[in-house]
Protein backbone atom coordinates (compact mmCIF):
# COMPACT_ATOMS: atom_id res chain seq x y z
CA UNK A 1 0.00 0.00 0.00
CA UNK A 2 1.18 3.21 -0.66
CA UNK A 3 2.27 5.53 1.93
CA UNK A 4 -1.53 6.81 2.64
CA UNK A 5 -3.04 6.00 -0.43
CA UNK A 6 -6.35 7.44 1.20
CA UNK A 7 -5.58 10.78 1.75
CA UNK A 8 -5.54 13.20 -0.77
CA UNK A 9 -4.70 17.03 -0.85
CA UNK A 10 -8.07 18.31 -0.23
CA UNK A 11 -8.49 16.46 2.27
CA UNK A 12 -6.36 18.36 5.06
CA UNK A 13 -7.54 20.16 6.99
CA UNK A 14 -4.71 22.58 8.60
CA UNK A 15 -7.23 24.69 11.41
CA UNK A 16 -10.06 23.52 12.93
CA UNK A 17 -11.85 25.27 15.25
CA UNK A 18 -13.69 23.01 17.58
CA UNK A 19 -13.84 23.92 21.58
CA UNK A 20 -15.23 20.18 22.50
CA UNK A 21 -15.13 16.51 21.47
CA UNK A 22 -18.46 16.11 20.19
CA UNK A 23 -18.05 19.47 17.78
CA UNK A 24 -14.40 17.88 16.49
CA UNK A 25 -16.73 14.78 15.27
CA UNK A 26 -19.13 16.45 13.98
CA UNK A 27 -16.90 18.79 12.00
CA UNK A 28 -14.66 15.90 11.16
CA UNK A 29 -18.06 14.32 9.50
CA UNK A 30 -18.97 17.60 7.67
CA UNK A 31 -15.47 17.66 6.02
CA UNK A 32 -15.94 14.17 5.25
CA UNK A 33 -19.00 14.10 3.55
CA UNK A 34 -17.84 17.90 1.44
CA UNK A 35 -15.51 15.21 0.14
CA UNK A 36 -17.33 12.09 -0.38
CA UNK A 37 -21.01 13.17 -0.80
CA UNK A 38 -22.73 10.06 -1.31
CA UNK A 39 -22.46 9.74 2.30
CA UNK A 40 -24.79 11.40 4.91
CA UNK A 41 -23.25 13.37 7.62
CA UNK A 42 -25.17 12.15 10.30
CA UNK A 43 -24.82 8.71 9.48
CA UNK A 44 -20.84 9.53 9.83
CA UNK A 45 -21.44 11.37 12.84
CA UNK A 46 -23.26 8.68 14.17
CA UNK A 47 -20.91 6.07 13.47
CA UNK A 48 -18.28 8.33 14.56
CA UNK A 49 -19.93 8.43 17.95
CA UNK A 50 -20.63 4.73 18.53
CA UNK A 51 -16.66 4.01 18.01
CA UNK A 52 -15.88 6.75 20.57
CA UNK A 53 -18.16 4.98 23.63
CA UNK A 54 -16.35 2.17 23.52
CA UNK A 55 -13.53 4.14 24.27
CA UNK A 56 -11.66 6.84 23.21
CA UNK A 57 -9.82 7.14 19.73
CA UNK A 58 -7.48 9.68 21.63
CA UNK A 59 -4.41 7.96 21.49
CA UNK A 60 -2.14 10.06 23.05
CA UNK A 61 0.48 12.52 22.32
CA UNK A 62 -2.34 14.88 21.20
CA UNK A 63 -3.40 12.54 18.31
CA UNK A 64 -6.81 11.65 17.79
CA UNK A 65 -7.91 8.60 15.35
CA UNK A 66 -11.41 8.59 15.05
CA UNK A 67 -12.42 5.79 12.59
CA UNK A 68 -15.07 3.75 11.21
CA UNK A 69 -16.88 1.73 8.91
CA UNK A 70 -19.93 2.94 6.67
CA UNK A 71 -22.28 1.36 4.16
CA UNK A 72 -21.80 2.87 0.78
CA UNK A 73 -18.42 3.75 1.09
CA UNK A 74 -16.38 1.94 -1.33
CA UNK A 75 -13.03 2.63 -0.53
CA UNK A 76 -10.62 3.91 2.35
CA UNK A 77 -11.20 7.15 3.05
CA UNK A 78 -8.62 9.82 5.09
CA UNK A 79 -8.84 13.13 6.53
CA UNK A 80 -6.72 14.74 8.40
CA UNK A 81 -7.25 17.57 10.98
CA UNK A 82 -5.00 20.22 13.27
CA UNK A 83 -6.98 21.88 15.66
CA UNK A 84 -6.32 25.64 16.18
CA UNK A 85 -6.70 24.80 20.33
CA UNK A 86 -6.42 21.73 21.83
CA UNK A 87 -9.69 19.79 23.33
CA UNK A 88 -10.49 17.47 25.83
CA UNK A 89 -10.62 13.79 24.14
CA UNK A 90 -10.81 11.86 26.41
CA UNK A 91 -7.51 10.58 25.39
CA UNK A 92 -5.75 7.53 27.02
CA UNK A 93 -2.57 9.62 28.41
CA UNK A 94 -4.99 12.58 29.71
CA UNK A 95 -4.06 15.08 27.31
CA UNK A 96 -5.88 17.10 25.34
CA UNK A 97 -5.60 16.58 21.69
CA UNK A 98 -4.39 18.88 18.62
CA UNK A 99 -4.05 16.45 15.45
CA UNK A 100 -6.44 14.41 14.35
CA UNK A 101 -6.66 11.82 11.38
CA UNK A 102 -9.96 10.33 10.43
CA UNK A 103 -10.42 7.09 8.89
CA UNK A 104 -13.40 5.60 6.95
CA UNK A 105 -13.67 2.43 5.75
CA UNK A 106 -16.23 0.29 3.76
CA UNK A 107 -18.32 -1.53 6.25
CA UNK A 108 -16.86 -4.99 4.86
CA UNK A 109 -13.56 -3.54 5.04
CA UNK A 110 -11.94 -6.12 7.37
CA UNK A 111 -7.94 -6.00 7.50
CA UNK A 112 -7.43 -3.63 5.37
CA UNK A 113 -9.39 -1.05 7.45
CA UNK A 114 -6.77 -2.35 10.87
CA UNK A 115 -3.64 -2.36 8.09
CA UNK A 116 -4.52 1.57 7.49
CA UNK A 117 -5.30 2.15 10.86
CA UNK A 118 -1.68 0.55 12.12
CA UNK A 119 -0.27 2.73 9.01
CA UNK A 120 -1.17 6.04 10.49
CA UNK A 121 -0.29 5.66 13.71
CA UNK A 122 3.04 4.40 12.66
CA UNK A 123 3.50 7.39 10.35
CA UNK A 124 2.62 9.84 13.23
CA UNK A 125 4.96 7.75 15.90
CA UNK A 126 7.60 8.45 13.32
CA UNK A 127 10.66 10.85 15.33
CA UNK A 128 9.82 14.24 15.29
CA UNK A 129 6.56 13.92 13.08
CA UNK A 130 4.47 15.55 15.68
CA UNK A 131 6.39 18.81 16.22
CA UNK A 132 6.78 19.09 12.50
CA UNK A 133 2.65 19.23 11.53
CA UNK A 134 2.32 21.58 14.21
CA UNK A 135 5.31 23.62 12.95
CA UNK A 136 3.57 23.26 9.31
CA UNK A 137 2.37 26.38 7.75
CA UNK A 138 -0.98 25.22 5.39
CA UNK A 139 -2.45 22.30 4.32
CA UNK A 140 0.40 21.49 1.55
CA UNK A 141 2.90 21.62 3.86
CA UNK A 142 1.17 19.33 6.04
CA UNK A 143 -0.14 16.91 3.22
CA UNK A 144 3.45 16.62 1.82
CA UNK A 145 4.94 15.75 5.61
CA UNK A 146 2.31 13.30 5.63
CA UNK A 147 2.88 11.88 2.39
CA UNK A 148 6.74 11.85 2.78
CA UNK A 149 7.00 8.84 5.39
CA UNK A 150 9.73 6.88 5.74
CA UNK A 151 7.89 4.25 8.09
CA UNK A 152 7.74 0.63 6.74
CA UNK A 153 4.78 0.14 4.69
CA UNK A 154 4.27 -4.11 6.32
CA UNK A 155 1.93 -4.11 8.75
Amino acid sequence: MPVLEFLDPESVVPSLRARAKKQVLQDLAAQAVRRLPVLGERPVFDTLLQRERLGSTGVGDGVAIPHGKLPGLDRLFGLFARFDRPVDFEALDGQPVDIAFLLLAPEGAGADHLKALAQVARILREPGMLASIRAARDASALYALLTRSTAPQAA
